[in-house]
């Protein structure tokens, strides 16, 4: 039996950080990954999503280059050729999280996590005894019972495909769906969504949510709303999806991205007196206790905000408030977070709608425009940006934007946000000139309140 200070059960992102912040102050910590070290922000979720991102903007710049002079030649995508690559650098990340492990001292410790009490956790064999234990084991999709779902894939299995599919359903209406449905039409596929709700991205402001709608339709991707899949069945080489409006549609390949859910089956939650809530979720503190005296949860088994720089940030926060005299509590207010679609979306702070709700009054100020780029293609693409400012304060509560940069955009303006910056400053900083994200310090005029109202 090895004893740790700290053991973590999970090698994600967040599990990683926690255990070498830990380490580095001179704990003994350990990882307990049964998988690929990075998670699924590494493997399947974040950096392949964005890699596949950036290579379906090359469609559209190739058509773009026409009206700015250029001759772009005969073109053709190498679907495996990306898989390929996408794989190598995965690798190469890999080996740098296995890398910043061993050397801020930290042992990883391959294999399945079981709880086996509060102290003890089994891996394989073996048990290992730790003073502290983080589990930090994240999420996994979901999949509804419908008839013929095993002809389906989650968004795991999408990074691996072995040929691009050329009909492609996909069914949901969050991030994830959304992402791959510009991600795969702008690589070449057809692309149809299906979602059962008036709007995707619920959660996000209403006008963003409107306006990505529109801009996704208008990049060709066949966006289906109050539309769900009922059942599939293979004809021929083809799958025929059957909708609740009784349209069947065909396709090679059909993706669900309709949730997902804390990953803790076969964790032992029960031998270490946790109880997890409706959803599997591990119910915590703010500063991500579990009620056990030394058993913490971060990241995405908590279902907090799922995302990858909070369960990283969860976990650095343990390990200041344990090993570095230093206590810190995690701020889970004011999140920026972007949905890397065509175009972006990115958002900090409170859609009007929450706004309304929390402050007697607000003052709406928005924009839509086409940007200084499309004025010589033929793209019809358009920005669109709001700010959602508490009146009596005049404090900006909420900034968001659909447009090419809207996550850089959004990275800065979340510290304006954390920082409590007024319109006045806003409306006081000079613009950078010709930018698009200039739009944010020259809105000038809100809203009249009767065309907000009838927004809601």
């Amino acid at each position: 039996m090895a004893d740790f200070d700290l053991l973590v059960i999970g090698g994600g992102s967040g599990g990683v950080a926690c255990a070498r912040r830990a380490a580095g102050y001179g704990a003994r910590a350990a990882v307990v990954e049964n998988d690929r070290l990075g998670g699924t922000c590494v493997h399947r979720g974040c950096i392949p999503k964005k890699l596949l991102v950036y290579a379906s903007h090359f469609s559209h710049d190739f058509e773009d280059a026409a009206g700015y002079g250029w001759s772009v030649g005969e073109r053709s995508f190498d679907w495996p050729a990306m898989v390929q690559a996408k794989s190598t650098e995965l690798d190469r990340l890999e080996g740098i999280y296995e890398r910043l492990l061993r050397n801020a001292g930290a042992t990883h410790i391959r294999g399945t996590g079981r709880l086996l009490d509060a102290h003890i956790v089994a891996v394989g064999d073996e048990t290992h005894r730790a003073e502290t234990i983080v589990i930090a084991t994240g999420g996994r999709p979901t999949m509804p019972e419908i008839p013929g779902i095993e002809l389906a894939i989650s968004s795991d299995e999408m990074f691996d495909l072995p040929a691009l599919p050329a009909r492609l359903v996909i069914v949901g209406g969050g991030y994830i769906a959304c992402e791959f449905a510009c991600i795969m039409q702008g690589l070449g596929s057809q692309v149809t969504q299906l979602y059962r709700r008036d709007l995707p991205l619920r959660g996000f402001d209403h006008d963003l949510r409107a306006v990505l709608c529109e801009e996704m339709r208008k990049g060709g991707v066949d966006l289906r709303l109050d539309t769900n899949a009922v059942s599939l069945a293979r004809n021929g080489s083809a799958i025929a999806v059957t909708t609740t409006t009784g349209e069947i549609i065909e396709a090679d390949q059909v993706l669900f991205a309709t949730g997902r859910k804390p990953n803790v089956a076969g964790l032992g939650l029960e031998k270490a007196g946790i109880e997890p809530a409706q959803g599997g979720a591990i119910p915590v503190d703010e500063a991500s206790h579990t009620g056990v005296a030394n058993v913490y949860a971060i990241g995405d088994v908590t279902d907090r905000i799922n995302l990858t720089p909070v369960a990283i940030h969860e976990g650095r926060c343990i390990a200041e408030t344990l090993y570095n005299d230093n206590p810190q509590v995690p701020d889970h207010r004011d999140v920026a977070t972007a949905v890397f679609t065509t175009p972006e979306l990115g958002t900090v702070g409170l859609t009007e709608d929450e706004a309304r709700n929390a402050f007697p009054a607000v003052d709406i100020y928005k924009t839509r425009f086409r940007p200084l780029k499309h004025t010589l293609t033929s793209r019809e693409e358009t920005i669109f940006m709001k700010l959602v400012v508490d009146r009596a304060s005049g404090r900006v509560v909420g900034c968001h934007m659909v447009g090419d940069g809207a996550g850089e955009a959004v990275q800065l303006l979340g510290i304006a946000v954390k920082a409590g910056a007024t319109k006045a400053q806003f409306d006081a900083t000079m613009a950078v000139h010709p930018t698009a994200a200039e739009e944010f310090v020259t809105m000038y005029e809100p809203v009249p309140e009767t065309v907000a109202d009838a927004a809601q």
